[in-house]
């Protein structure tokens, strides 16, 4: 795959996920694991959030809480300003995951769903870095993410599974092994990390930072 490609920018290939989004196999799966370690967040990143799904979530399980959503796609901030109009918990802002997190304060709880896996692997090992230093003694990192198979015959598989083939895999995926994400949130001092849930090439990383 191309490290240049990034079909992102067209509104139609987010248009086509967010169609697709709902049909993917055990997502919901993820996500119930997820909300088990969120606790009652104060204040909440979603780093690449779309139309807003995952915030909202949060949201929902944490209605005292408050909100920023960062993503670089027009369309799918277009379709986040829809789901939040009038929500005062909740601000947006253009931002594109290959650059530096702006300076947005310090949060609770950092999360982010299938989106980080388009940076490269060099640009994920920074980002867990600012993340870290973004969060709270004793917040969590919790990142569901697209991750690499150990073998392309299972990577085929699971592209079926999803019913795809390889001709119309992603060619803006940057996947990485499940093993080299949990070293990096550890090298930059994450504790208790782990992978807390995975079906194939989906999966839950999440670490805290200690108190």
């Amino acid at each position: 795959m191309s490290a240049s490609v990034n079909l992102w920018v067209e509104p139609a290939w987010a248009e086509r996920y967010l169609a697709e989004r709902d049909a993917i196999p055990h997502r919901v799966e993820g996500f119930a694991v997820l909300f088990e370690l969120v606790g009652a967040p104060r204040r909440v990143l979603d780093l690449g959030t779309g139309d807003g799904l995952l915030l909202a979530m949060v949201l929902d399980h944490a209605p005292d809480a408050t909100g920023v959503g960062l993503d670089f796609q027009p369309e799918m901030l277009r379709r986040a300003e829809e789901r939040f109009a009038g929500d005062p918990r909740v601000s947006l802002a253009r931002h594109d995951l290959d650059e530096p997190l702006p300076d947005l304060g310090t949060f609770d709880l950092v999360v982010s769903s299938f989106a980080i896996h388009h940076v490269d692997d060099e640009r994920k090992r920074a980002l867990a870095a600012e993340v870290f230093a973004r969060l709270e003694p004793g917040g969590l990192f919790a990142n569901l993410e697209h991750v690499a198979s150990a073998t392309e015959a299972l990577h085929e598989v699971f592209l079926a599974a999803i019913g795809k083939t390889p001709a119309q895999d992603d060619p803006s995926n940057k996947l990485a092994a499940v093993e080299d994400q949990l070293g990096w949130l550890r090298a930059v001092g994450f504790t208790d990390v782990d992978c807390f849930w995975k079906w194939r090439e989906l999966a839950l990383l999440a670490g805290w930072r200690p108190r």
